[in-house]
């Protein structure tokens, strides 16, 4: 396997790992038959389901103008009426997805229609990185927080 297939792997391991605390804490997902630039609007509206989320949803455009597809955008949660969008960031070994969270930050900050929680696991990725954008929390407010999965895990009860 490739190292681009092995991280993809490794990142669907973590969304998994989000989707079960989301089951566990009896969200139900939205819109999975629905394409992706379709499942924002119904998850919205779907007020049938209290607790529920939808994956890889649009979002709009970013700061350079392409489309943006966050991995989990959750509706129900008592702590944040206008939804939370979560992002999931697994970096095993050394690399550079730490190098891409100024851009994701701006993303936050700029273009997302709600706050976003950022998930970081995997233990690859630099501590300054993860200590910067942790930082952020109290600079831009849609930025709700910075995790791993053990802190998401006590967070969602």
């Amino acid at each position: 396997m490739t190292q681009g297939g092995k991280a993809v792997t490794s990142g669907n391991v973590l969304e998994n790992s989000v989707e079960g605390a989301l089951l566990g804490h009896r969200y139900v997902q939205v819109g999975a038959d629905l394409p992706r630039k379709q499942r924002l609007t119904h998850l919205l509206t779907a007020n049938h389901v209290p607790k529920r989320y939808a994956r890889q949803v649009y979002v709009g455009l970013g700061i350079y103008g392409s489309d943006i597809y966050v991995d989990f955008y959750i509706i129900g949660n008592a702590a944040i009426s206008a939804g939370l969008i979560i992002e999931c960031k697994w970096q095993q070994t050394s690399g550079s997805v730490d190098e891409k969270l100024p851009y994701l930050n701006l993303n936050i900050q700029n273009c997302y229609p709600t706050q976003a929680l950022v998930l970081i696991d995997g233990g690859g990725m630099k501590t300054q990185a993860i200590s910067w954008l942790s930082t952020q929390v109290k600079h831009n407010q849609n930025l709700f927080a910075v995790y791993d999965l053990r802190e998401f895990i006590i967070w969602s009860k």
